[in-house]
């Protein structure tokens, strides 16, 4: 469980689970159980891969230095066997028993966590745009588990889900500043303090307009629209107080006001999707688990 960073894959199994329920086709729990299971072994997979190669970073930061490699709790072979079987079986279950697009999905952003994100984190500040990506496509590889195809609601996913992950990870990334600079990492809020407060606030702006968006795009009623811009004003607000104060009080309330953000979005989309069949029922408990996921 360590290994696999639990809480994280299981945030990314809900997010799956999300996109799911999201999408305009029928319900099939089978298909939702086997996508959850190939997701989440995916996961497991790429972040046992991504501790195996920063042992010696994690090493040197407080936030990291008790994982379970830096600690020795468990061998390197291990680590790896543990992700060439996690990411063998969950991208068999994937391919075999929902579709070949989603396990392409699965594929894509696991090579992309572990070859292009981890090792770019020591070398440019683009690495966040690219974990960005990474955390965007669990949700859409709900939606084409049940639709078995992309469309412009699993990319109105994919870009709120990206979108979110700015001011979610630059709040955070602020008062972490020492340990990312100690570790030799290439962050935003290390390089770049300005950009990474403007980027906060930008992508902020850029989910509310995207809410605004979804009912012009058929994918969610009015309801959405309406019913988004409380939510997403008080993050645009908060994310504007970092870029101006650019303080560790304003980074704080950014970053856990984003815990409750995600968590509430997703409630307003899956209880106004345009297109029911069945699945409105699941939404509530799902956004919850979402929301107790995020505060874990």
């Amino acid at each position: 469980m360590r290994l696999s960073k639990i809480r994280l894959t299981s945030l990314v199994v809900i997010t799956t689970v999300s996109g799911y329920i999201f999408a305009p086709a029928a319900f099939d729990p089978t298909t939702l159980v086997l996508v959850s299971v190939g997701t989440g072994l995916t996961s497991c997979a790429a972040n046992s891969i991504n501790q195996f190669l920063e042992v010696p970073f994690d090493a040197q930061m407080a936030r990291t230095k008790s994982r379970v490699l830096v600690l020795q709790g468990l061998s390197p072979l291990h680590s790896v066997g543990f992700a060439l079987g996690a990411g063998a079986v969950g991208l068999s279950t994937l391919y075999f028993g929902v579709n070949g697009l989603t396990c392409t999905l699965g594929a894509a952003n696991l090579l992309l966590y572990t070859c292009v994100y981890t090792p770019m984190k020591r070398i440019s500040i683009l690495n966040t745009w690219i974990g960005s990506i990474v955390g965007a496509l669990p949700p859409v590889m709900g939606w084409t588990a049940c639709t078995g195809e992309l469309s412009i609601g699993a990319l109105l996913l994919a870009g709120l889900l990206y979108a979110w992950q700015f001011p979610h990870f630059n709040a955070l990334s602020w008062n972490l500043r020492p340990d990312y600079s100690r570790a030799g990492y290439r962050m935003m809020s290390v390089t770049h303090p300005a950009l990474c407060r403007r980027v906060a606030l930008r992508y902020s702006v850029a989910i509310m307009a995207m809410s605004c968006a979804a009912p012009l795009l058929n994918v969610t009623t009015w309801t959405f629209a309406v019913d988004s811009v409380p939510v997403n004003a008080y993050l645009v607000y908060l994310a504007w107080r970092f870029y101006k104060d650019s303080d560790s009080k304003s980074s704080r309330k950014l970053f856990r006001y984003s815990l409750i953000h995600l968590p509430a979005l997703l409630i307003l989309l899956l209880i106004s999707k345009k297109h029911s069949s069945g699945n409105n029922a699941a939404a509530s408990s799902v956004a919850g688990a979402v929301n107790a996921e995020q505060l874990s």
